[in-house]
């Protein structure tokens, strides 16, 4: 009941501002800045709860293949077919290098399998680089077929394995290649079809990637299929000089 009076005087004072004359020229009154905070941490809470989920249900839908081949330094990869994965002729040979091999093929197609219940931690970690070696040595025959150089040419368009870093060769866009077909025997390059040399990626996240992922066919393979995109082998080179005079060679 202590409240009523209270209530009685609020609504009073409501009455008498409501039968107050308003002036023509006045402005609105100005937000209240605690409102406006609470209103947007009400809107940024919403639309991280929203973005949280739709992440959340892009994580239980992305699938190895495309996880992987989007980690940071994986840039030079693409995504090969499951069939041609499915398929054991495309992948002769290779059981004999891989450990875990059954289990790293598993994980790479996302097939379900019980080996998290019986394998310790250390075992997962081993499968899980056994799975990323594996998938290197299949993406290497890959690229050589038609449907992966098709695959990397999008990404030759696209510039997405560097450019020349040579001046004269004007920003050529540059394939990936290795030095070794052997695994670990070396890291991926970048190799300019127009100085026809090789360098090391930009990227310090690109250098660790192992060579033979990419072996040493791949860009002239790809150079062959696709000889329109060729360019004309550079023609310019440095020439140093001393004040103003070419330097001779002894």
């Amino acid at each position: 009941m202590g409240h009523v009076p209270n209530l009685k005087r609020i609504q009073e004072t409501l009455d008498k501002d409501s039968r107050a004359p308003k002036l023509k020229d006045s402005f609105p009154s100005a937000p209240n800045p605690n409102n406006i905070a609470k209103a947007s941490d009400a809107e940024e809470s919403a639309t991280d709860t929203e973005e949280s989920d739709v992440s959340g249900s892009e994580d239980d839908d992305t699938c190895w293949i495309s996880w992987y081949c989007n980690l940071r330094g994986n840039e030079f990869f693409c995504e090969v077919d499951d069939d041609y994965i499915q398929d054991d002729f495309n992948l002769c040979g290779l059981s004999g290098q891989i450990p875990y091999y059954d289990y790293a093929l598993d994980l790479i197609l996302d097939v379900e399998s019980s080996m998290g219940d019986s394998f310790t931690e250390e075992q997962n970690e081993l499968v899980e680089s056994a799975a990323e070696m594996l998938y290197g040595l299949i993406h290497v025959r890959y690229i050589l077929t038609t449907k992966g150089l098709a695959a990397m040419l999008e990404k030759y368009k696209n510039a997405e394995f560097g450019r020349c870093p040579r001046v004269h060769c004007c920003g050529q866009p540059c394939l990936p290649v290795g030095e070794s077909d052997i695994p670990r025997k070396g890291t991926v390059k970048i190799y300019c079809p127009r100085c026809e040399d090789i360098y090391t990626p930009r990227s310090r996240f690109q250098e660790s990637v192992d060579g033979s992922y990419f072996g040493t066919t791949f860009p002239n393979l790809f150079l062959m299929t696709y000889g329109h995109l060729k360019p004309q082998k550079a023609s310019q080179s440095y020439v140093p000089k001393v004040f103003g005079f070419k330097v001779h060679k002894p």
